[in-house]
């Protein structure tokens, strides 16, 4: 009978929360495609107290990083057992290149915001993102 290997914790949890910030990436970059930036934070020119756009986008970014690294962190813990199908995982590898495809495409396309506050914005994206993944991967961890 074959010894069953396990990857340690952290490693999990760092595939998880890379797996997270990078789909957060991807939906900030998609978002503003649509009109959802975490720009309109920082606007002054806007006389409401928040726009509605930059809330959907604050939590779309976040749902979508805790979401992708609890279940990257999942799908890791159970791939090391083989409990995953293979038409699954090309499945989700499929699903990952293409949403990573449609962020390099919204990403090569002319900024629609002050290049200022698109740094901020992405920064601000990218630490939401990374808080938010570690979150689900530990949570997943924790359950595992």
């Amino acid at each position: 009978m074959a010894e069953t290997s396990y990857f340690p914790r952290r490693l999990m949890l760092a595939g998880g929360m890379m797996s997270g910030v990078l789909l957060a990436l991807a939906v900030h970059m998609i978002g503003q495609g649509f009109g959802l930036d975490l720009g309109g934070l920082w606007r002054t020119d806007v006389n409401d107290f928040m726009p509605a756009g930059a809330a959907i986008a604050w939590w779309l970014i976040a749902s979508m990083a805790f979401v992708g690294g609890y279940v990257t962190a999942t799908l890791m813990y159970s791939a090391v057992s083989g409990r995953i199908p293979p038409r699954l995982r090309q499945f989700l590898i499929a699903v990952g290149v293409l949403v990573l495809a449609g962020a390099g495409q919204a990403a090569s396309a002319p900024s629609p915001i002050p290049t200022v506050a698109g740094v901020v914005a992405g920064l601000a994206a990218l630490v939401l993102g990374g808080l938010m993944a570690f979150c689900g991967a530990h949570f997943a961890l924790r359950k595992a």
